[in-house]
């Protein structure tokens, strides 16, 4: 008998045991880690301000070769990227296309403008072309100041998806008048816009740029009229369509630090609601669709300077979300490629890159319009070429085409750094989400990419001191 009871004793203990157990991994499961860190200790309100950060193609090999090169650059072997101590997930990309299930950057930003999957091409617009209201709409209604920084045209899909609405990306003489046109409560939407695209401002059908400037906008056309002439509504368009490459942009035209810093001044003077800002490294994706190596690490890195600028912002500011995401990964990049051997040892090696002083694209321009091949690599690249890797180059020469001698320039830093690429288009992984600030808890784990929109809605919406 007493045997009988010990076992039903210790049966029971094994229940409790179980349900115990049982209960603890639920609660680590459903409830988010309390940080420890001091300034997250700080960040209990709901974020009066938004910055919205896009790394345009940059998908993780990307990230990975640009943090190694940085590591090579600093001779820093445990040099990190700006953002990755602020790893909270990651989010998928694809559209609501009937025939793709890769998705192109302007379905990728009307998911994340709107918090809706939508087709290829499509502006803002759902299926049945109808309009989709977006976040910026909603910062808007709340009063928040909003602006655009980009080093695409500001056309471009993912600000022309932020701001306006149209059943193609192609139309970008409509997106252009869009900005001017659409407006909430008989204001422009967007107060700020810095990026490239005079081309579609400024045109013999429509003067935009006159619209604007008679609107009350500073017309910005210069690095140093963004220093001279900044003010609360400003218009920047300082090439005709995007930003050359870093690596290759002239004196007179602002780095992406430059005009974030720029805006960031602006959006914080007299800020009683709060403000909406759109910050994206586009030409990242160009490179990318380029397979160039050389110009994708320029482009990292002039927006590696620009987030560093928007996070020591928000780091001073306690009261400001910044999330940082890209809307798809492009080319196809991999972190090592054909040629590394046991010899050569398994290494993607961005000492090459490094030795670039300007892009192919930029050396096969020169090349195509009649500058001397040899004079052009010498100048350019400061390691010493091999008479095959001139020869190919010279070859390539022969056809008169920029873009086959491009194409040469780059085979040489892809075979000297072991970088490979697989398509000239986008790729469907699925992309890693940063976070920092009041909030971020809201984008942590694996989400889909329309969960950005849902987010940035609810965070706009709620009641909160900052918007009646």
């Amino acid at each position: 008998m007493g045997s009988m009871n010990r076992k039903k004793r210790i049966f029971l203990m094994s229940g409790i045991l179980v349900v115990l157990v049982f209960a603890v991994l639920l609660t680590s499961h459903y409830v988010t880690p309390v940080s420890t860190n001091a300034a997250d200790k700080k960040q209990t309100k709901v974020p009066k301000n938004i910055i919205f950060i896009v790394g345009d193609g940059m998908g993780m090999p990307v990230i990975k070769a640009y943090r190694t090169f940085k590591q090579e650059k600093l001779g820093s072997p445990k040099a990190q990227t700006v953002w990755d101590p602020h790893l909270v997930g990651m989010q998928t990309t694809h559209p609501d296309d009937p025939r793709d299930n890769i998705t192109d950057s302007a379905a990728a930003a009307t998911a994340m403008a709107t918090g809706k999957k939508t087709y290829n091409d499509a502006i803002a617009v759902n299926q049945e072309k109808e309009p989709l209201r977006s976040v910026v709409e909603a910062a808007k209604e709340a009063q928040m100041k909003t602006a655009f920084v980009v080093s695409s045209d500001i056309t471009d899909a993912t600000p022309a998806a932020f701001g306006t609405h149209n059943v193609s990306r192609k139309n970008k003489e409509q997106i252009a008048n869009h900005f001017f046109d659409e407006k909430i409560g008989g204001e422009h939407k967007v107060d700020i816009l810095l990026g490239g695209g005079m081309q579609y401002f400024n045109r013999k059908d429509r003067d935009l740029v006159k619209e604007f400037k008679k609107s009350g906008y500073s017309i910005l056309r210069s690095k140093d009229d963004l220093t001279s002439q900044s003010s609360a509504k400003m218009l920047g368009l300082f090439q005709e369509d995007e930003l050359d490459r870093a690596i290759d942009r002239p004196k007179h035209v602002p780095t992406l630090k430059d005009m974030t810093q720029a805006a960031l001044t602006q959006l914080n003077q007299d800020n009683s609601h709060g403000f909406f800002m759109l910050l994206e490294g586009s030409t990242i994706d160009s490179a990318g669709h380029e397979n160039d190596v050389v110009g994708a690490m320029s482009e990292m890195e002039d927006f590696e300077k620009a987030v560093q600028a928007a996070l020591q912002f928000a780091k001073k500011d306690q009261e400001t979300l910044v999330v940082i995401t890209a809307d798809h990964a492009t080319g196809g990049f991999s972190f090592g490629a054909d040629g590394m051997t046991s010899e050569t040892g398994y290494k993607w090696d961005p000492a090459p890159i490094l030795a670039a002083k300007k892009t192919p694209v930029y050396m096969a321009k020169k090349i195509a319009g009649g500058q001397s091949i040899r004079d052009v690599l010498h100048t350019n690249i400061d390691f010493t070429l091999t008479k095959e890797e001139i020869s190919q180059v010279e070859k390539a020469a022969q056809s008169g085409e920029a873009s086959t001698i491009q194409l040469s320039i780059q085979h040489i830093f892809d075979q000297r750094s072991f970088s490979g690429w697989t398509t000239f288009a986008h790729t469907g992984e699925d992309v890693p989400v940063y976070a920092y600030g009041p909030g971020k808890a809201a984008f942590q784990g694996w989400i889909d990419n329309t969960k950005q929109g849902k987010n940035l809605f609810h965070i706009i919406e709620s009641p909160s001191t900052y918007r009646p």
